[in-house]
């Protein structure tokens, strides 16, 4: 009897043994499984606040060029904004007023604020559109998001139509005494669009000259004095990304041939 009890518990000794090295391999897969899903969320949902692409084939087609500061005008297909940890909500009229001065990324506190350049460095007169896509809404952060968008000083501020009856917000919700050159015509912000792309914001710049320089601001924040403003949208995040895509007119594909 001691000798079959030595050969059952040996018996057991190595099942456990077995069962151990099964239980850490499997942990060590799952840890590599949730490491990789890791990284694919990072890149997805937290590769900067704002991205900026231009169509590949616009700089080989027509020369239209794309680049972040005066000193490098070398042309790129991706910019990258610099992105906010935390943004707390602000209003329209504790932005800078130079805020169009800076180049690349030029954030301010609880503001995101990005210039870029497009150049035609072509020989035809072309079009192109900007687009803005909205990729991630994490808690309806989106109800109180202001997108300005400013083109040779000429700003546009976005937003999405009101909640009661989805017209378009004000450009302001309280006096206007603080002078902003760049928005005295506005009154109501242009609303966002709701493709089912993703669109947001759709634009066109019409007949850049050969050698026209355009410079171009895109400013977000969280607009405290919209009505939607409210502790409901703690916590929650918006990821934008914008392209630029030529306009591929006649006339264009005349002058390039």
């Amino acid at each position: 009897m001691a000798k079959k009890d030595v050969v059952v518990k040996a018996n057991k000794v190595r099942n456990w043994h077995k069962l151990g090295k099964f239980i850490k391999l499997a942990l060590l897969i799952l840890l590599l499984l949730l490491i990789i899903i890791y990284i694919v969320l990072k890149v997805l949902f937290n590769d900067g606040s704002f991205i900026v692409t231009l169509d590949r084939n616009d700089m080989l087609y027509s020369g239209l060029a794309m680049y972040e500061t005066l000193n490098d005008p070398t042309p790129k297909r991706r910019l990258k904004a610099e992105e906010l940890q935390f943004m707390d909500n602000i209003t329209i009229t504790w932005l800078p007023e130079n805020i169009t001065e800076g180049e690349g990324s030029h954030n301010g506190k609880n503001y995101i604020a990005y210039s870029f350049y497009m150049e035609n460095q072509g020989d035809a007169v072309l079009n192109y559109w900007y687009n803005v896509y909205m990729d991630d809404v994490v808690k309806n952060a989106d109800e109180a998001l202001r997108i300005m968008i400013i083109i040779n000083d000429e700003a546009t501020v976005y937003a999405k139509g009101n909640s009661i009856d989805g017209e378009a917000e004000p450009v302001y919700y309280v006096n206007n005494k603080v002078k902003k050159k760049i928005l005295e015509k506005d009154e109501y912000t242009t609303k966002f669009r709701n493709d089912k792309d993703g669109t947001i914001i759709l634009g066109q710049r019409k007949d850049m000259q050969a050698g026209d320089l355009d410079k171009i601001t895109v400013v977000v924040w969280i607009e405290g004095e919209d009505p939607e403003c409210t502790n409901a949208l703690i916590g929650g995040h918006v990821r934008l990304h914008m392209k630029l895509i030529e306009e591929h007119t006649e006339d264009t594909i005349k002058e390039l041939e």
